[in-house]
């Protein structure tokens, strides 16, 4: 099982999110960045535009803004929330390459909000 249908899930989420919280919509709306997602053998990618993910895809792009390096078994364990972001870094469980303040917009992608299933 590869893990493109729990990040879909994931991306959905960030939609109604977006739909819900006009503040984080504010905050992420200026925003366009390009992302990779590199699992070893599975490989997605998205582009970040208007507060909508766009152009989700089982392909890395060249020259991507964000680079996010894991195994499917640490990103499962991260949507899940049974691993938090900063021990899978400080672990080596995750790399992250890009801009400081590229990093930072990530973790409106991928944040957890346990109100919401």
């Amino acid at each position: 099982m590869t893990m493109e249908p729990k990040l879909q899930l994931m991306i959905d989420k960030f939609h109604r999110r977006m739909e819900k919280d006009p503040e984080a919509k504010a905050k992420v709306e200026p925003v366009t960045k390009t992302i990779n997602i590199d699992l070893g053998e599975e490989h997605y990618s998205l582009r970040l535009e208007k507060a909508q993910i766009h152009d989700f895809k089982p392909e890395l792009l060249e020259n991507a803004d964000i680079l996010l390096k894991t195994t499917p078994e640490t990103l499962d364990a991260l949507i899940e929330g049974t691993l938090r972001p900063m021990r899978a870094y400080m672990l080596k469980k995750i790399t992250i390459k890009g801009k400081i303040e590229d990093i930072l917009h990530l973790k409106s992608l991928f944040s957890s909000d346990k109100k919401e299933s």
